[in-house]
């Protein structure tokens, strides 16, 4: 697989991961990570930043050294990092709004809304109403894990292609999950603001045609 370079720097490099590929490898995981291919692309030590699911796609952060890492961490835990998605969502969704459920993780590694879970806050427009389904652009505030899946399919409205979360899975029977980090706003290390984007790829937008008017 090659490696889809959307900015680099000396100190920063930032990625666009295809779905169905891991940020690090994990237990039964198989196919090359992303954190791999980085690597091999720098010929140096790259440092994860922040993951996004497998079975979405988008821009991923790596940093090239630790003082960069650390102050990039920092701020993604101080949410300073503002994240936004495409997401195909199943049915239509009425209006913009928001989404302040908090989250947990259950044993069969499925995230659902509980009283007993973390805070969690994901906010979302309405980009375009398709056939059966709403684009959507999603701004989670927090960073739960699976937690705009998890949200959204609360809402009633899961996402196309999702595997885990929904009545009939894959949802909708779309050939992918439909989940798209497409951009990101944070300081760089040398403390200049960047904005970085990502286009969706075609098997992207071959599921929104499918789904057109």
């Amino acid at each position: 697989m090659s490696l889809g370079i959307l900015f680099e720097d000396a100190r920063l490099l930032a990625v666009d991961k295809p779905a169905g590929t891991v940020v690090v490898p994990g237990r039964g995981e198989v196919g090359e990570p992303l954190c791999a291919l980085a690597q091999a692309h720098a010929g140096a030590k790259v440092f994860v930043v922040h993951r996004i699911d497998r079975e979405s796609s988008g821009l991923v952060l790596f940093a090239k050294d630790a003082e960069a890492h650390r102050e990039l961490c920092g701020q993604f835990a101080r949410r300073e990092v503002r994240k936004l998605y495409r997401a195909l969502a199943l049915g239509g969704v009425a209006a913009d709004g928001e989404i302040r459920e908090p989250l947990k993780e259950f044993g069969s590694g499925r995230i659902g809304v509980s009283p007993a879970g973390k805070a969690a806050h994901t906010v979302f427009r309405v980009v375009k109403r398709l056939r059966g389904a709403t684009l959507l652009e999603v701004e989670p505030h927090t960073g739960r894990r699976h937690q705009i899946r998890a949200h959204l399919f609360h809402l009633g409205h899961p996402l196309l292609g999702d595997p885990l979360y929904g009545k009939e899975r894959p949802v909708g029977g779309a050939p992918r999950l439909m989940l798209h980090a497409f951009k990101l706003e944070f300081s760089h290390p040398d403390g200049r603001r960047l904005r970085l984007d990502c286009p969706p790829g075609a098997d992207f937008e071959a599921v929104l045609a499918s789904f057109a008017v």
